[in-house]
């Protein structure tokens, strides 16, 4: 095909236009294209395919079956909700539940102060961290005598035992029997290190026991206050107490 036939071919040609509605339909505005139209019918047979399905599920269901989300569920903004029974429990069962929580913690509470004297037994507080600084106050009459004092003479023992808190021989006891136990210095950084997990494993017994102590007593609290006298409230409850009431008195017969 020559340049000048395909020139000519595309001067017959006419501009393709959008074509117009009837009079009755002007203000739909022009008709759609054909790709738009494919479209549109492909959802229109999709729903209704999706509705003719509903209709056969709906005709084929056992008119006596029975769910009870059926009533159970309600739609609220166009989702289904699933409604939550309501407990029925009475003032007396509320209260004999939260006495049941008082001994379980005060059981709890029990067993962890058997266990911290029992640690504390063992360990007699020796030297545990915290425990605040120590003093040992010595006597004597004149200025001289404070000038010229020794801690190791004073103590009969030997100036490597004066830091000491237990465990320190006088030095006749030292020269009438052997050093007993271990004298390795990694030993005894062995020794030393066990006897701080033990003391950290006190100190945090002693804070669990704390923190039981408050938690029965705010139970307690709650307890109380199912009770329908007059109360005023004293003090906020805070992390390591109750909150505190006030009762109106009330002549018990």
């Amino acid at each position: 095909m020559s340049a000048a036939f395909r020139k000519a071919a595309k001067a017959r040609q006419r501009p393709h236009r959008e074509r117009g509605q009837p009079a009755a339909r002007t203000k739909l505005g022009l008709l759609e294209k054909k790709k738009d139209y494919r479209l549109r019918a492909h959802d229109y047979h999709k729903k209704q395919n999706a509705l003719r399905a509903l209709q056969k599920k709906a005709l084929d269901k056992n008119p006596d079956e029975f769910y009870f989300k059926m009533i159970r569920a309600e739609v609220k903004d166009g989702a289904h909700v699933i409604k939550q029974p309501k407990d029925e429990i009475t003032p007396e069962q509320v209260k004999l539940m939260r006495t049941q929580d008082i001994k379980y913690v005060e059981m709890k509470r029990v067993a962890e102060a058997k266990k911290i004297e029992r640690l504390k037994a063992e360990l007699h507080l020796l030297d545990a961290a915290g425990s605040g600084p120590r003093r040992h106050l010595f006597f004597v009459d004149t200025e001289r005598e404070v000038q010229e004092f020794d801690i190791a003479a004073h103590l009969d023992t030997v100036p490597e035992l004066v830091d000491r808190v237990y465990n320190r021989p006088t030095i006749a006891t030292l020269q009438r029997e052997t050093v007993k136990g271990p004298t390795d210095p990694a030993h005894l950084k062995k020794l030393a290190q066990q006897r701080k997990n033990q003391y950290d494993l006190l100190r945090q017994r002693i804070e669990r026991e704390k923190a039981m102590f408050v938690i029965s007593q705010k139970i307690q609290t709650r307890k109380d206050l199912l009770d329908k006298t007059h109360k005023v409230k004293v003090k906020k409850e805070t992390a390591t107490g109750p909150a505190i009431y006030k009762f109106k008195f009330q002549r018990k017969r």
